[in-house]
């Protein structure tokens, strides 16, 4: 099944640390388009919707309603609800009985609690799910940010989720370029746009222009205001997103040279350096490809440390926590007979080596389980 609405959903795409946040504020700042919060609905729930049985069953339906409704990282997008309806009302506002029914009903609701005409999104991993997007909202549009692979390294290393280790850095970065390759080449120019964070914040207005052009809205300077926002001044008083507590701005660029050795550089480069090349970017160093063995030590030690780190200072243990939540859920409901495993082609990323990474975790089961890490479901503040 697939929705196609007269206003053409925005999805907003690209690798973490990438300058998704700051186009989702902007674009937030549009008079007609309203972004929630990342939502992280299609990594969370759409590989795994047979997990929920036939949705044409009330008890099926309504189950994966009340996960998604809950599974906000931001509750209920700073709407005003009342929790105890909630799903009976996304419920009955369905255009149909689907995943794409829920996730539509849930940001109709935001644009109207705006009062907006469009809606849009943002969770930087849906990069992985265009396919299933395009599925679900055929006259989807999408909107996919590019930043210095090696900036964008350097930031995940301060930030409190994501590698822990250049190498890995370097490995997430290049699998987000290249799974999108495909469909910057399949998808016409009124489907895809490529814009580049240098740009961005070196000529915000042009590069807005560009943007609302190619999703036929008019510009409008008040995109420029997006630090005005109450979303905008809570994301930046975190230390993960601090620059958007101001007007955009060059300082970020090539902030690698600081934070970044040598080796670190070379190590990038022998990992990511035809991506870059790809993207437009200059290599400054001689490429240093690790051993097989090196390479699997820098992949563990990052697995003990982000389980290790999950609940520390500016960590993500209570997302993390409700994560597994839901993957506990699946099995339960496998051993309650609504779903068993089948012979065959799963859907993606079930199986793949990066699953756990594709679907959002911030650590792997395989170290959490190993290192004991306690979940915790209720935090001081929201983990955006």
């Amino acid at each position: 099944m697939a929705i196609n609405l007269d206003e053409r959903p925005v999805f907003m795409l690209g690798a973490e640390r990438s300058g998704t946040t700051l186009i989702m504020a902007m674009l937030g700042c549009h008079p007609r388009i309203a972004v929630p919060e990342v939502v992280w609905y299609y990594p969370r729930f759409r590989p795994y919707l047979h997990t929920y049985g036939d949705l044409a069953k009330d008890e099926n339906f309504r189950t994966l309603v009340d996960e998604m409704v809950f599974g906000l990282k931001t509750p209920f997008w700073g709407m005003k609800v009342n929790p105890r309806t909630l799903v009976d009302e996304i419920c009955e506002a369905v255009r149909e009985r689907s995943f794409a029914g829920i996730y539509c009903a849930m940001h109709e609701r935001f644009a109207r609690s705006v009062k907006k005409p469009r809606w849009g999104e943002k969770t930087p991993y849906n990069l992985f799910f265009v396919k299933e997007i395009k599925e679900d909202f055929p006259n989807a549009q999408f909107v996919f940010i590019t930043r210095d692979g090696r900036d964008a390294s350097a930031d995940y290393l301060q930030s409190g989720f994501g590698p822990t280790n250049i190498f890995c850095a370097a490995e997430v970065w290049k699998l987000c370029q290249n799974a999108v390759e495909p469909w910057r080449k399949k998808l016409g120019p009124s489907e895809w746009l490529d814009i580049k964070y240098e740009t961005l914040v070196r000529q915000p207005e042009e590069t807005l222009r560009q943007v609302c052009d190619f999703l036929d809205e008019r510009y409008s300077p008040e995109m420029l205001q997006f630090y005005q926002t109450d979303l905008a001044k809570a994301r930046g008083a975190s230390r993960d997103h601090a620059p958007l507590g101001g007007p955009a701005t060059d300082r970020y660029i090539g902030i690698y040279r600081d934070l970044l050795s040598l080796r670190d550089q070379r190590i990038f480069a022998g990992v990511a350096g035809e991506e870059m090349r790809r993207g437009g970017y200059t290599l400054d160093v001689e490429p240093l490809v690790l051993a097989p063995s090196e390479a699997a030590l820098y992949r563990e030690l990052d697995g003990r440390i982000r389980a290790a780190t999950l609940d520390a200072p500016e960590g993500h243990i209570v997302y993390e926590s409700y994560n597994d939540w839901l993957i506990d859920q699946r099995e339960e409901r496998r051993r309650r007979g609504v779903w068993r495993e089948t012979e065959g082609q799963k859907p993606f990323p079930i199986g793949d080596p990066n699953e756990e990474l594709i679907t959002g975790q911030r650590a792997w089961r395989k170290w959490k389980n190993h290192l004991g890490v306690k979940r915790q479901y209720t935090g001081q503040r929201v983990v955006l």
